[in-house]
């Protein structure tokens, strides 16, 4: 899977596993965090084992969505920024060129991904399959204007996250959860205390929910 779309991003391709695409009933695009690549993040791929979904991970260039952090003015962060999420909207039209509509398409984040996942979702706001968003939240500074237009319909979210995370504050979490639900989206938050940057098995019991009705 490698359409190109412009920007620093371009040409770095996909990886796929599972029902291969426009043979299952559903899409989940997994977006990987700073440092790390498509192929890691498609390794989660093997916690959900519902059958018929195709999962796909998109790769940043330098194996980094946007250069500084998510809480730095977005201007910072161009055209980096601007480019994956040109990444994540072109691979949504590719997976519904293939037949399956957007409700039935999740998005998946870590970390840097679940900003990039989470704000591309809020920018493009409509019915989605579900948002997972493990350790992130909405991109930019403190009082950055969250009046992103459109409606989830309902999309199903989760965020979850440490209560001490050093990446992501917990207030940008949930702020995130809050504006989700105002754009109509079904939003579970559950922070963690004292849990490190990581993944844990309740927060992939979460995804699993909603990954399973997804393929159901």
């Amino acid at each position: 899977m490698s359409e190109r779309t412009g920007g620093p991003h371009q040409g770095m391709g996909a990886l796929a596993t599972g029902t291969p695409l426009g043979q299952g009933r559903a899409a989940v695009i997994m977006v990987h965090g700073r440092g790390a690549s498509a192929e890691s993040i498609l390794s989660l791929a093997g916690e959900f084992t519902a059958d018929g979904l195709t999962f796909i991970a998109p790769q940043a260039a330098n194996n980094t969505w946007y250069p500084f952090s998510f809480l730095e003015p977005i201007e910072r962060n161009e055209p980096f920024l601007s480019s994956a999420l040109a990444i994540l909207g072109q691979l949504v039209a590719q997976v519904e060129r293939a037949g399956v509509a957007a409700e039935r398409i999740a998005l998946l984040g870590f970390s840097q991904g679940a900003c990039l996942a989470s704000e591309f979702v809020a920018r493009n706001a409509r019915r989605y399959g579900g948002l997972i968003a493990f350790s992130g939240g909405l991109i930019g500074p403190a009082g950055t204007p969250r009046d992103y237009p459109g409606s989830l319909a309902g999309t199903p979210a989760f965020f979850g996250c440490s209560d001490v995370d050093s990446h992501i504050p917990k207030a940008r979490v949930e702020e995130s959860a809050e504006v989700l639900r105002r754009l109509g989206g079904e939003v579970t938050m559950k922070l963690y205390r004292g849990m490190g940057h990581t993944i844990n098995e309740d927060e992939l019991e979460h995804a699993r929910a909603i990954l399973v009705g997804l393929a159901g």
